[in-house]
């Protein structure tokens, strides 16, 4: 299900630079306005050819310390805060360029990220913005970590996250985004954060190049000698480290009691924008991660990318319909039982929209088949094709003097099968304008929120003689 409003870019592009955190490289980041419905990518103009990467979830190949894209051998590392600040901005298209595989860390946060795409300001664009709504329950868990991610109905996207670090020095916090719009008051200037024991792991391997104590709040889990001490400061090139009252090293002051969690909050939102489309729901994330997040994107995007592909029509069942039973009998020459469509819900130049309820009652159900009733393939054309009828005699003025007929059916896929029980959406489309008469049209069949049959059928209506 999508609701739609208008897409947006960015004003003009803007130049930022900054460090990788864990590589250490300076690079410098251009965000390049973007045309409609092209999305977040990456252009690494650093390699020959300027290769781009998709902000895609199946791209993901590594989670440790930032989530990480992998296409054709082409990286970008610590993606997360810059696609939550344009998230935040409610920004849809933007190119972004870098002349090096990782996102500057800038302050840890997305605040810099924010405040530079402020500045330039935003351009609404003509193509529709897809959301997808959210209708049922989804979640993902990790049984080893114990994170779990789900995300439930809502009227707005919202997220809210819930970390349990085992830790005196930092311990339960949450966090909670109720509006998108908040984001930059709220969430952006969230910092990331690094316990000192993650901290020496890191060191020792070579990563956080580009740390220093102004992107990265560190908190002290543990006891720490002089001589970590020392090595700390040599590697934050700083002359002398102190441990301050509240378990942070150094001087940095905290901007919420609750910032870790807030910056989960940011990472979960970056995530997420790997799914490729707004959403329209509650996130509640429980122990979050980019493993976890990223692994959730992926099996949302798959659901999204599913149902797209079979275009189930978006339809309240509880409105009265464009035209009942009487008022199709008044159109269509078929009468019951061979009259397979109760309602039309939908109906233009181009279009419509029908709804046939499948019931015991269906005398083929006699013989199709005697204690496992399915409903033949062939009667699904013909309620299509039934449906179809209503579409082009709507074109004629007096479609009571008119009988449609068959010429051609191509490309006929059965994909479930249809029971007693079951509400038949049919939803045909025009392939090609109505000329002389002859109709070719793409039908497609629908059963609880899954495509059962598809085809394309060509019609022709023909006067009756004598009228």
């Amino acid at each position: 299900m999508t609701t739609k409003n208008k897409q947006r870019t960015i004003a003009k592009e803007v130049i930022l630079k900054g460090v990788g955190l864990h590589t250490g490289e300076n690079v410098t980041i251009k965000f390049v306005a973007a045309p409609e419905n092209h999305g977040y990518k990456f252009k690494r103009l650093d390699l020959e050819g300027g290769p781009i990467i998709e902000a895609d979830a199946n791209y993901v190949v590594n989670t440790q310390r930032g989530t990480n894209l992998e296409k054709n051998g082409v990286k970008i590392q610590t993606s997360e805060h810059v696609l939550a600040a344009l998230v935040g901005l409610e920004i849809d298209n933007v190119l972004i360029e870098l002349d090096a595989p990782e996102l500057p860390i800038m302050d840890g946060s997305a605040k810099y990220f924010v405040e530079a795409l402020e500045k330039v300001g935003t351009v609404e664009q003509k193509a529709d913005r897809n959301v997808y709504v959210i209708k049922d329950v989804i979640s993902y868990k990790d049984d080893e970590t114990g994170s779990e991610i789900t995300i439930i109905p809502s009227d707005t996207y919202q997220v809210t996250t819930m970390v349990d670090f085992g830790t005196k020095v930092l311990g339960t916090q949450n966090a909670t985004l109720e509006n998108i719009s908040d984001f930059k008051t709220e969430v952006a200037d969230a910092r990331t954060f690094s316990f000192l024991h993650e901290l020496e792991t890191l060191l020792e391997h070579g990563l956080i190049k580009g740390g220093d104590l102004n992107n990265a709040i560190v908190y002290v889990d543990k006891e720490i000698s002089d001589s970590t001490m020392k090595k700390l400061a040599k590697a934050f090139n700083k002359e002398k480290l102190s441990i301050k009252p509240n378990g942070i090293l150094d001087n940095l002051t905290l901007h919420q009691p609750n910032e870790a969690a807030r910056h989960k909050l940011l990472d979960v939102i970056g995530d997420l924008a790997l799914v490729g489309t707004r959403i329209k729901g509650k996130v509640i994330a429980h122990k979050p991660g980019h493993f976890v997040n990223t692994q959730f994107a992926k099996k949302l995007s798959k659901i999204i990318k599913t149902e797209r592909r079979n275009n189930v029509p978006n339809i309240d069942l509880n409105q009265p319909p464009l035209m009942n039973v009487i008022q199709i009998m008044d159109m269509l020459p078929h009468r019951p039982p061979f009259l397979l469509v109760d309602q039309i819900l939908e109906l233009s130049k181009t279009h419509v929209i029908g709804l046939k309820n499948v019931t015991m009652n269906e005398p083929f159900f006699v013989g199709h088949f005697p204690g496992a009733p399915v409903m033949p393939g062939v009667l699904q054309l013909e309620a299509m094709a039934q449906t179809g009828g209503i579409l082009v005699l709507n074109t004629v003025p007096d479609p009571e003097n008119y009988l449609t007929y068959l010429l051609k059916i191509d490309n006929v896929k059965y994909k479930q099968q249809v029971v007693p029980g079951d509400t038949l959406i049919f939803r045909l489309d025009l392939m090609s304008p109505i000329r002389r008469g002859i109709c070719q049209m793409y039908a497609k069949a629908y059963a609880n929120g899954k495509l059962v049959s598809e085809a394309e059928i060509m019609a022709q209506i023909t006067k009756v003689k004598g009228n």
